[in-house]
Formats: C-alpha cells, sequence, structure tokens
C-alpha cells in the first residue's frame, strides 16, 4: 500500500470531522437564538427591583436568571422567607408561592437550555479543529514536498556471497 492511499483514510476522518463540526456550530448557535426568539415571545421584562437588568426583555439566560431571582425574592417575601414544601396545606401564600417555583422552574430551564446550545458550539468548534489538523497532517505527508516512503517499493537485498 503506498503513503498516497494510506493518507487518504485520514483525509476523508478529517473531512468527516470538519462536517461534524460545522454541524454542530451551526445548531449550536441557532438554538441559542431560537431559544432567545421563544423567550422574547412571551414578552417577559426583568422586575424593577431584580439584582440587575431591570426593566428589559427577557431574552437572554443572564436576564432569565435575574428575573427569576427576582421571582425568588417575591416568593420569600410573601410567605415569610419560607419554600412551598414548608408551607401548611391551608397557608393563603401557597398557590402564589407554588405559581412562583413553576415560573422559576420554567426560566432556570431556558438557562440550561442556552448552556446546552453554547457547549454544542464549543464541541463543534473543537470539532472543526480537529478535522483540520487532520486533513493538513494528511496533506502535508503526501504533497509535492514529502518524504518520499519507499516502504512498499522493492529494494534490492545484498546476499552475502
Amino acid at each position: 500500500m503506498s503513503a498516497r492511499a494510506r493518507r487518504r483514510p485520514a483525509r476523508l476522518l478529517g473531512t468527516l470531522v470538519l462536517a461534524l463540526g460545522a454541524l454542530l456550530a451551526v445548531a449550536g448557535v441557532a438554538t441559542w437564538f431560537g431559544v432567545g426568539a421563544s423567550l422574547g415571545q412571551e414578552e417577559i421584562h426583568v422586575s424593577d427591583d431584580a439584582p440587575a437588568f431591570a426593566g428589559q426583555l427577557v431574552d437572554t439566560p443572564w436576564e432569565a436568571w435575574s428575573q427569576a431571582e427576582a421571582i425568588r425574592g417575591h416568593a420569600m417575601a410573601e410567605s415569610d422567607g419560607r419554600t412551598y414544601a414548608e408551607l401548611d396545606q391551608d397557608d393563603a401564600a401557597r398557590p402564589m408561592v407554588q405559581t412562583a417555583s413553576f415560573l422559576r422552574a420554567s426560566l432556570m430551564t431556558s438557562v440550561i437550555a442556552f448552556g446546552v446550545s453554547l457547549l454544542v458550539v464549543g464541541v463543534g468548534v473543537g470539532f472543526l479543529l480537529a478535522g483540520s489538523a487532520l486533513r493538513s497532517l494528511a496533506a502535508s505527508s503526501t504533497g509535492p514536498d514529502a518524504r518520499r516512503d519507499t516502504s512498499d517499493e522493492t529494494r534490492p537485498v545484498a546476499v552475502p556471497a
């Protein structure tokens, strides 16, 4: 098998890894913007007493986190610092704290979705770099300046007399 034939699988693998990296990077970016657009359609604005981003439309993970913290603060204030699990069945604040808990969970789920999409972009970029390196290595060993590999060619063998 010639050196060129041995390099073909590395070049093909590099191409496949590049394609997968591009797909992952594009999917991650699309997911980031999709989650942001979906949150924006809900027209949630960060509470004025939130730790950050007061009054802004919730369409980024930072704004979602800030609004979730504001909701937590409101629920704790209404329930005298008690969580839903700590409230009695007949406590008047229980339905409000339950709703607040569900809203916080939804906002935190979107924060996780943003994080996963960012992870997918990072993995895609890593695959792009790895695929590019594989193709580069395969190309450098088959180019015109590559060292000639004679391992498969017939060579005369000296036979002692």
